[in-house]
């Protein structure tokens, strides 16, 4: 079970960065094209791309990485940088979808510079990704946030930061 799991999870992921790398170039392509047949194809291929690919594949690698994580007991320093970045990426799977919405508005466009930046984006964060999963690096939580995993620790860096804090009772 866990073995097709991961296979469906590695699957989604590779479904879901491919698309995010593909976008910006699929974007870029708008600023040769004017109304017209050409035009509605490239939003047509843009969409089909973002919301039949790309977002569903997004969809089924968190799923699949949630229960994943409650399958494994995966619950380790790397693995919350993992989802950190994962975070991150889900982040910019939003603002793909918020350039689709207005790019091929008559008023659209996305310039050479957006589309450097925004698949450098996607790279660097799919590449940190892979590469914290392969590399699992050691950090030691307790360098940077000592008392933080002692009991009573949370309430007190609470307390700390924010001032005096009730617990709701029953």
């Amino acid at each position: 079970m866990t073995t097709l799991l991961k296979f469906i999870h590695l699957g989604a992921i590779a479904i879901w960065s491919g698309g995010l790398i593909v976008l910006p170039f699929l974007f870029w392509q708008r600023r040769m094209l004017t109304a017209g047949p050409d035009l509605d194809r490239l939003h047509r291929i843009a969409r089909l791309v973002y919301v039949e690919l790309t977002s569903p594949a997004a969809f089924v690698a968190i799923a699949s990485g949630t229960w994943l994580i409650f399958l494994q007991a995966t619950f380790v320093e790397w693995f919350s940088v993992k989802m950190v970045l994962v975070g991150i990426m889900a982040m910019l799977h939003v603002v793909a979808g918020l350039v689709l919405l207005h790019l091929f508005l008559p008023e659209g466009h996305f310039g050479r510079l957006s589309w450097i930046a925004l698949t450098t984006a996607y790279v660097l964060v799919i590449v940190a990704i892979i590469w914290v999963v392969l590399a699992k690096p050691h950090i030691d939580a307790t360098l940077f946030a000592p008392h933080l995993f002692e009991p009573g620790g949370l309430a007190r860096w609470l307390h700390h930061s924010f001032g005096e804090t009730m617990m709701p009772t029953p």
